[in-house]
This record gives structure tokens, sequence and C-alpha cells, in this order.
């Protein structure tokens, strides 16, 4: 799994129009899926994200986490993270997950950040052309990836 992770002041996804999700302060966390994810990468990066230390302290050092401010976040699933781009100009696929991999691990994947969390967290749909809007407060942008933790 790869994440993408932004700290917003807000967010918010829409589909045909109706917005679906949207927040406040906290996380927009874009996330790949491929073939060789597990629930152990489930685990591992919700885990990671709910306790990544980058909101400010009282001396305005990235010190404080999504679950100790008892920030919100949105989980959006996104299969271009995992573009390959080596050769030519049009980007592969390839280690995309299919949607019958990639939209059940998801679905766990959401629903460990909100038990991780203790609260509801937004999401995307699936599939779907989306429209994210987002004003990253900082900017402060992580990748993490489970397949390559050194990142």
């Amino acid at each position: 799994m790869r994440a993408v992770i932004q700290r917003v002041s807000s967010a918010s996804v829409v589909v045909n129009n109706k917005t679906i999700s949207q927040i406040g302060w906290g996380f927009l966390v874009l996330l790949g899926i491929e073939d060789s994810d597990t629930r152990d990468d489930i685990a591992w990066l919700s885990n990671k994200i709910v306790n990544l230390r980058i909101f400010n302290d009282t001396h305005g050092v990235m010190n404080r986490s999504l679950l100790e401010t008892e920030g919100n976040a949105i989980v959006v699933s996104q299969f271009t993270l995992h573009a390959a781009t080596k050769k030519g100009n049009r980007p592969s696929y390839i280690r995309a997950a299919k949607p019958n991999i990639a939209i059940p691990l998801y679905e766990a994947f959401v629903h460990q950040m909100e038990t991780d969390l203790g609260k509801q967290i937004g999401t995307g749909v699936f599939g779907a052309d989306m429209k994210v809007t987002l004003v990253n407060d900082g900017p402060v942008t992580i990748i993490i990836d489970t397949k390559n933790k050194d990142l």
C-alpha cells in the first residue's frame, strides 16, 4: 500500500456534483493498493497514519498526531499512486490492484482507521470520477509505502 498523507485545514470529495465527504482540519489520505497488499499492511499503515506526529504542539513543533488532536480524515482510493513511468510517456498501472482485490482492502483500511481513531472518517467513491478539493496546511505532505518503509 502506498499512501500520500496531506495535512489539511479543509478537504472535500465531490462526485456527480454531490459532496460525499467534507472535513475541517485533519488528513486527506490518498491510498494506492497493489495485489500483494495484506491485512498486515492495513494494520501497520493505519497505525502509522493515525500516530504520525505532524501537527504543531504549543511550541509550534510538529509533535502531535491525528489521534492526539482528535483530527478528522478522508481516505480516497487512488490507483495512479502505483503508476510505473520508467518506459515511455504513458504510465502503466500494472501494479495497481484490480477492483476485486482493491475494494475489500480499501474498505478494510477505512474500517481499521475508524477503529484506530475512534470515529467515522470520510471516503470517496471507489472507481468514480471524483473532484477532490483541499487546502494543504503547511504545506505538509508525507508519502508512506508499506513495501518500502525506508521512505
